[in-house]
């Protein structure tokens, strides 16, 4: 383990060095040297996700699909949206757009006396213990996704954006990131708030992204696969959350669809708040209205236009349906 972080480190340190720093210095943005040291790092994490994506789960694919792929298209799109995520580019949009925001937002609640919960020092000898924190951690934000989740299906406006991801008919180990910029900057917000509120180590923060983003995309591969009657109860698997993307909403549901099978990464709230679904079959998926005898709407058939109806969407303009 510890080679396989120096050898991170060193190709980290090498590639800021050799094309992220002279091109700094070039635009005379020096100033920034430490965030792109950081931005370097995300930058490796994410080719080193899509390798695994490629060569793991790409195989798994292969080997037990659930549904032949018709439509390359919008699995090409899905491609998009995950090297705009995962390659750093999106964060690097929020960098400039939004961090001198949260950096003098979260400046002046320090000044008046906010200091983070430290979860990890609530109990000396036991919370401390690395494998301890990073589950509590896990658990915190996962918690913190469920509740966000379910509120992308029960607001209207909500549901508007993040119908964005559910409008694929083919999902994919492509399509986790398959979401509206505007529904991936409100979560990367709720997570940024989190953060600061349970004052989560930066190393431990990293762990957690890559874990989450990793099983994320796993649960929405092409595949069949699930981890039987307990397994599926301590981990999303690809048919438990198949479920969740499921077309066959009856038509009352079919606004912001109220459905099951929420967790993240843990079924246990799902448990708890009374919206697991086990046992089911690999269903075709998608949102219901996209039916032709539910109306055929719409909803994008590139990366511009799913942007755009979703805006339109949100703010109940929305005339992509069909009359």
């Amino acid at each position: 383990m510890n080679s396989l972080m120096e050898f991170f480190d060193d190709a980290q340190q090498w590639l800021f060095e050799a094309v992220v720093q002279p091109v700094l210095f070039h635009l005379n943005l020096s100033g920034m040297i430490e965030d792109a040291y950081t931005g370097t790092m995300w930058l490796l994490i994410g080719v080193l996700q899509l390798i695994l994506l490629v060569v793991v789960f790409g195989t798994l694919q292969r080997l037990r699909p659930v549904e032949p792929i018709a439509d390359r298209q919008q699995i090409r799109i899905d491609i998009l949206y995950t090297l705009i995520h995962r390659l750093g580019i999106f964060k690097l949009v929020l960098f400039f757009s939004v961090q001198p925001l949260w950096d003098a937002l979260f400046g002046q609640a320090h000044t008046l006396g906010f200091s983070p919960l430290h979860i990890d020092q609530l109990w000396p000898g036991v919370t401390d213990v690395p494998w301890v924190s990073l589950v509590m951690y896990l658990l915190i934000f996962d918690f913190a996704d469920y509740v966000y989740h379910r509120a992308q299906h029960r607001f209207t406006w909500f549901w508007g954006l993040h119908s964005v991801h559910h409008s694929q008919r083919q999902m994919t180990m492509w399509s986790d990131n398959r979401n509206h910029l505007l529904d991936s900057f409100l979560r990367d917000a709720m997570l940024v708030i989190v953060s600061q509120i349970v004052g989560v180590p930066p190393a431990q923060f990293v762990l957690i992204v890559i874990f989450t983003q990793l099983v994320e995309s796993l649960s929405h591969a092409n595949v069949r696969m699930y981890f039987g009657r307990w397994g599926d109860r301590l981990l999303v698997s690809p048919r438990y959350h198949r479920a969740h993307h499921s077309i066959q909403y009856d038509e009352s549901t079919a606004g912001p669809a109220h459905g099951h099978n929420f967790a993240v990464l843990f079924p246990v709230w799902d448990l708890l708040f009374g919206t697991a679904r086990f046992h089911t079959a690999y269903e075709p998926t998608g949102v219901y209205d996209q039916l032709p005898e539910a109306g055929g709407r719409d909803y994008g058939k590139g990366f511009i236009a799913q942007q755009v109806l979703g805006i339109r969407r949100m703010l109940g303009h929305d005339v992509s349906r069909p009359k």
